[in-house]
């Protein structure tokens, strides 16, 4: 799994003040929960470029005074003015304690409904999901080669026995409808066969 490295320098003023300042500095205030301690440190701005603005799921390694921690974006905020990042919260992974993530889905193979001329329309594109740190993983698979016109997979048809799903099982992920081209061939046959 792809893994953005930070470096970063603890804080030790932690007042409305200093983290102004930081800001000034184009530094972003961060915190990092789930370990043993929470860390506060700031970090550069661009160093969270390709954390923050993807939709990939990916690791942090952030390294702080010597110490390298492991850990997922749990929460980041951005001004409302600027839109610039303003603060990002961090959770440590820690081997054998469950943490919440929220995955992407990538949608693979080739629906029946699509090569029968339906349009494929996806309505969620993550799960969140509670796993061991292990089994955590860049997306999550959904095969949608059995996809049918009018069908629908949902999150229950979703299975993975490492990851526990937190969505709603009966929300749909994915589904292939009609086509206004596929309906208007289906209501002329229909005419056709009437005509007959």
């Amino acid at each position: 799994m792809k893994t953005i490295t930070i470096e970063g320098q603890l804080r030790s003023d932690l007042g409305k003040k200093a983290t102004r300042q930081l800001r000034s500095e184009e530094q972003v205030p961060c915190v990092i929960y789930g370990g043993a301690d929470t860390v506060s440190f700031s970090a550069p701005a661009k160093a969270f470029k390709d954390l923050v603005y993807t939709p990939d799921f990916q690791l942090a390694q952030i390294n702080v005074n010597g110490k390298t921690y492991r850990c997922i974006l749990k929460d980041k905020q951005f001004d409302v003015v600027t839109d610039e990042l303003s603060h990002v919260d961090f959770l440590e992974l820690v081997e054998d304690k469950k943490v919440v993530a929220t995955l992407p889905l990538k949608m693979v193979g080739q629906s029946v409904g699509v090569k029968a001329g339906g349009k494929l329309v996806v309505k969620m594109k993550a799960l969140k999901v509670k796993a061991l740190p292990k089994h955590l993983r860049e997306n999550i698979e959904v095969n949608i080669d059995n996809l049918d016109l009018n069908a629908n997979i949902r999150v229950e048809d979703v299975k993975d026995e490492n990851l526990e799903i937190l969505n709603s099982p009966r929300i749909p992920i994915a589904s292939v409808v009609m086509t206004r081209q596929l309906r208007q061939d289906e209501a002329n046959a229909e005419k056709d066969a009437k005509k007959k």
